[in-house]
């Protein structure tokens, strides 16, 4: 008996469609999944990263109420909590790197929105200020080679910062209020983004953002008070914090140390 070829073109086609329907939506699962386990990475990361960054700006704004000194045993304090052998890779370079990794999974499986948001953007620019942040602070004072000769932790305090607003001073303020500012409005949008998955309410706008920039404001007066205070590295000490400057390339061209 013979086979309507119509027949049999009709039932693969619709069989076909089947497997696809159920590849598709296979897929489909797998990356809402996927998007899901990103996201609460994402989220669950971000509260580490913000005490951080509290714990950081709490040192140039204390200067608005006792000077350098100030600022520098809060830096000592601060450095309790985010610089020790087992809780700086626990408490910082692991949160910090499950929150950019999952951040930047997410971008690349979603589309990429037609006009990024506030957390977008600041996500960005600090992608870019806060290694250079790390590469002129950690980095490049690690070094052996005379003279900078392996910068102690304790001799990058707020003499350094200092001598770094005496002599480069363009670079300096552009440098420290620009990732301030990216960082604590990307923590501003970014938070109200995890008070709305807990709460089903986002924080108010003008709120967030007046608050972030205000914090800006009072670590911009704390660096102003430090940088009009008489620098007191001399010598080779002072030899040693601008060889570590120079050690970015943009600071001997535009500043020319």
């Amino acid at each position: 008996m013979e086979q309507n070829p119509n027949f049999l073109n009709s039932f693969d086609e619709k069989h076909n469609s089947g497997d696809q329907k159920r590849d598709t939506g296979s897929a489909g699962s797998m990356k809402r999944m996927t998007l899901k386990v990103l996201t609460q990475l994402q989220r669950l990361s971000a509260p580490f990263l913000s005490l951080f960054v509290a714990i950081h700006l709490a040192a140039p704004i204390a200067a608005n109420f006792g000077g350098s000194d100030a600022s520098n045993q809060m830096l000592l304090l601060g450095r309790e909590y985010y610089q020790g052998r087992l809780t700086e890779p626990t408490l910082l370079f692991i949160p910090l790197g499950i929150h950019v990794g999952s951040s930047l999974l997410r971008r690349a499986i979603l589309k990429p929105p037609k006009k990024p948001g506030l957390v977008t953007l600041t996500a960005y620019a600090s992608l870019v200020s806060v290694p250079i942040h790390f590469y002129i602070t950690r980095v490049i004072p690690s070094s052996p080679t005379p003279p900078i000769s392996s910068f102690s932790p304790s001799e990058l305090n707020y003499e350094f910062v200092k001598a770094g607003f005496t002599f480069l001073p363009l670079t300096s303020w552009v440098a420290y209020m620009g990732i301030v500012t990216v960082v604590l409005l990307h923590g501003a949008e970014g938070g109200s983004i995890i008070n709305r998955w807990l709460t089903g309410k986002p924080l108010n706008k003008r709120l967030r953002r007046g608050v972030a920039l205000l914090a800006a404001a009072a670590t911009a007066l704390g660096l102003y008070r430090i940088s009009q205070e008489p620098l007191l590295l001399r010598g080779a000490r002072l030899e040693r914090a601008l060889e570590i400057y120079r050690g970015f390339p943009p600071h001997r061209y535009l500043e020319g140390i």
